[in-house]
């Protein structure tokens, strides 16, 4: 078992897409940076170094910054962001979130603090680097009504610093869930693999909105696209979505409903194919689900449902229709699995349970996409995101 005070997410330098599978290193180290939900075991971002071969995880350095529930690596792995996650549900209306910048020293796996602007929303939830690596986004996930679920985007300097947000843009209504769906909530900001278009999952109000991204600004750095947003069904709550690597198809968990929905991807225009639920049938306790993520083959789904499942489902993909089924299901021995990663091998599966202070790391069986018994435990606080950055 590997003991780890302060772990809470780990940030993988790559795109919310299948990429295939990554030759490990010679030496089959990775560096692993951690954000947290900071609390009396956990201060915020650590850095680990993970053996492929092994499974283990090293904390090398930790940085105190505030709820970095999210992060995010440059694709050079020289930059890491996080999100400060503020105020929460109990802190003013009037607090906003953050974004912090940190350089990171891949050889030390030490990170330095460079700056922190405001998210320009409250309850920073998520980023994404655009695929030309000039700018950032964040959902702003907003848990009073006002200022309400926004995204906001951010210029990446030269020097790794962020810069003050140069657009924000709110979303109107809600949905029929009394208290989840009151109002906006922003959840996620996708790029689609060919660069083209933004997609920001709302949960509040049941969309899907899509902007194209255009960095010359010769219709605007982000507008909306002619159908503007894709509806799924009322009171589902839209949360995470990645894309498939040959940038055909997209996947999306809906938290209030515990389902995954299929799309057909083309430019900018999502189609729904498929709908299936992410519970066993009968299953009648609390459902919450969290965090999708693709195989480096792309052959595999997974996907975290929280609540009282407290799982990870497997699911096997056909790669001519882009179709799922489901392949297996794995508890993730503890409580609320918000996140989770493949490492860039394909190898493992680390899940973090932030309401039990543990993550688990999984063997993956590459044929079957299950993941084997007796997992290595790790004891660490908060555990809500795990991200991987090649050394140098």
């Amino acid at each position: 078992m590997v003991s780890i005070a302060s772990f809470a997410s780990v940030v993988i330098s790559k795109q919310a897409f299948a990429q295939g599978p990554a030759a490990a290193p010679a030496d089959g180290i990775y560096d692993l940076i951690v954000g947290t939900y900071t609390g009396p075991k956990s201060e915020g971002i650590s850095v680990y170094r993970f053996d492929t071969k092994s499974g283990d995880a090293t904390q090398v350095s930790s940085i105190k910054t505030d709820n970095p529930s999210y992060v995010i690596a440059t694709r050079d792995g020289r930059h890491v962001y996080s999100v400060d996650e503020q105020p929460g549900d109990n802190g003013p209306a009037t607090q906003r979130g953050g974004i912090s910048a940190f350089a990171f020293d891949a050889k030390s796996g030490q990170l330095t603090f460079l700056n922190r602007v405001s998210s320009d929303g409250n309850d920073p939830c998520y980023l994404s680097i655009s695929p030309d690596g000039k700018y950032l986004t964040t959902a702003n996930y907003s848990v009073a009504a006002n200022p309400g679920g926004s995204f906001a985007v951010f210029p990446l300097q030269a020097d790794g610093q962020v810069g003050a947000s140069v657009l924000t843009v709110h979303h109107e209504g809600g949905g029929p869930v009394k208290g989840r769906q009151d109002n906006a909530h922003v959840h996620s900001t996708v790029f689609s693999p060919d660069g083209k278009y933004l997609f920001a999952q709302d949960l509040g109000t049941d969309k899907l909105y899509s902007y194209r991204y255009t960095p010359d600004g010769s219709r605007g750095l982000f507008g909306p696209t002619e159908k503007r947003y894709t509806d799924v069904k009322a009171g589902s709550g839209p949360r995470h979505l990645v894309f498939g690597a040959d940038g055909k198809y997209a996947y999306l968990t809906s938290e209030l409903t515990a389902t995954v929905t299929v799309f057909r991807y083309d430019d900018g225009k999502l189609t729904q194919l498929q709908v299936v639920p992410m519970t066993k049938p009968g299953f009648k306790g609390q459902v919450a689900a969290a965090a999708i993520h693709l195989s480096p083959d792309g052959r595999f789904l997974y996907a975290s449902n929280r609540g009282d499942a407290n799982e990870i489902v497997i699911y096997a993909v056909d790669p001519g229709s882009g179709h799922i089924r489901e392949a297996g299901r794995q508890s993730t021995l503890g409580k609320a699995p918000r996140e989770f990663s493949i490492d860039p091998t394909g190898q493992w599966l680390i899940v973090g349970n932030q309401n039990s202070d543990t993550a688990y790391v999984f063997r993956r069986d590459q044929q079957s996409g299950l993941l084997e018994a007796n997992p290595k435990r790790i004891d660490l606080g908060s555990p809500v995101d795990f991200k991987w950055v090649l050394p140098s």
